[in-house]
């Protein structure tokens, strides 16, 4: 049985949250040898773009080692019929290849996403966002409720509002309302480097996905409940 990742024992690990922007040049040295760790044919200024998007990044250490590290933002933002909405940005995660299945993915994003929440989290609906090119890291977004995209079932006329709104907020190119593929700059991202299982049926929704061209997958999913209507 898989552990919660805040469960886990991550004694052997150090980690820090700062901004993105004050990561010193060896700390963004380690980033960029993760990154081309975790992925094929890694395309760095893809990533020097990514870390200039969203304001936090979170970093695991396993002594000198770096082990991992993952981006995030939180925000209050208007949204389609959704005022002052928290919304949490989650961006690019890499960990290194030795460091996997011991629930640092999870761990990491939440000390980037817990960044500048509001005082009121506890009791306010939270709309989760990340982009994907992976069906495992679409698994961490089916944890929530009303989850978008969805396999066989159509994005409605308020989910792709929101969808277009928050691919707006991400910075991206391009935004497809009926399949929630974010469209890249024309080139690679890189080509995730995974031995996890995947069904086939976990593929569908990344159909018009083109990782040739740098494009993702956006999903949406709330916390605890998705609102009236949604």
């Amino acid at each position: 049985m898989t552990t919660p990742a805040d469960r886990r024992d991550f004694s052997e690990f150090t980690f820090e949250v700062k901004p993105a922007a004050d990561l010193t040049p060896d700390e963004r040295a380690c980033v960029h040898g993760l990154f081309a760790a975790a992925y094929r044919q890694a395309n760095a200024a893809y990533l020097d773009r990514a870390l200039s998007k969203l304001k936090y990044i979170a970093l695991a250490m396993q002594g000198a080692t770096a082990a991992g590290f993952a981006c995030g933002e939180s925000r209050v933002i208007d949204l389609p019929r959704l005022p002052q909405q928290l919304v949490t940005l989650a961006g690019i995660c890499c960990i290194d290849p030795q460091f996997r299945r011991r629930g640092l993915f999870g761990k990491l994003e939440q000390l980037a996403l817990m960044q500048d929440l509001p005082h009121d989290t506890a009791t306010r609906l939270m709309l989760r966002c990340g982009r994907m090119a992976h069906p495992a890291s679409m698994r961490t977004m089916q944890q929530g409720q009303g989850v978008v995209p969805k396999r066989g079932v159509p994005p409605t006329p308020w989910q792709r509002e929101v969808g277009a709104a928050i691919a707006e907020v991400y910075g991206s190119p391009g935004f497809d309302p009926e399949t929630f593929v974010v469209q890249g700059g024309g080139v690679p991202i890189g080509y995730p480097d995974m031995t996890l299982e995947v069904a086939p049926d976990e593929w569908e929704i990344f159909a018009k996905v083109n990782r040739d061209h740098g494009d993702s997958l956006l999903g949406l999913s709330w916390s605890p409940a998705p609102p009236e209507g949604w």
